[in-house]
């Protein structure tokens, strides 16, 4: 899958963002090693707590739907630079993912954008094998 269409598709997935408190959308596209690519916005609530970034929206859509491997994930927004996922958008995935195959791709546009591995950005992640550790313990 060629990167500038991902893009694209996280740029269109940002038009459907719910967002009447802060008014930053925020769009996400997420390619399973199925090829299938699935969308995700972010989704406020007027409590805060319930709202759900754009990242995870995808990550859940996906998985809803049988899907539980996966290549890459764009994250485009309304902003001059590039936008990271959270930290617990980072723990989804890596729930998810091969920490050192699996792409974030920060776009600000179809031209301008960078490429981590979910390594580089989630150091030491939380995930099935270190809760295995724990139990044999």
């Amino acid at each position: 899958m060629d990167d500038k269409k991902l893009i694209e598709e996280a740029i269109c997935a940002k038009e459907n963002a719910y967002v009447p408190y802060s008014r930053f959308r925020v769009g996400a596209a997420l390619l399973a090693k199925s090829g299938r690519i699935y969308r995700g916005c972010n989704i406020e609530n007027a409590a805060f707590t319930p709202t759900n970034c754009a990242e995870r929206t995808a990550f859940f859509k996906a998985v809803s739907e049988g899907e539980k491997e996966f290549l890459a994930i764009v994250v485009n927004g309304d902003a001059d630079d590039y936008l990271f996922p959270c930290g617990v958008c980072r723990q989804v995935m890596a729930e998810f993912c091969n920490q050192e195959e699996f792409r974030i791709i920060t776009a600000k546009s179809t031209e301008d954008y960078r490429v981590f591995t979910l390594k580089e950005l989630l150091p030491g992640a939380f995930n099935a094998e270190e809760l295995a550790k724990g139990q044999r313990d």
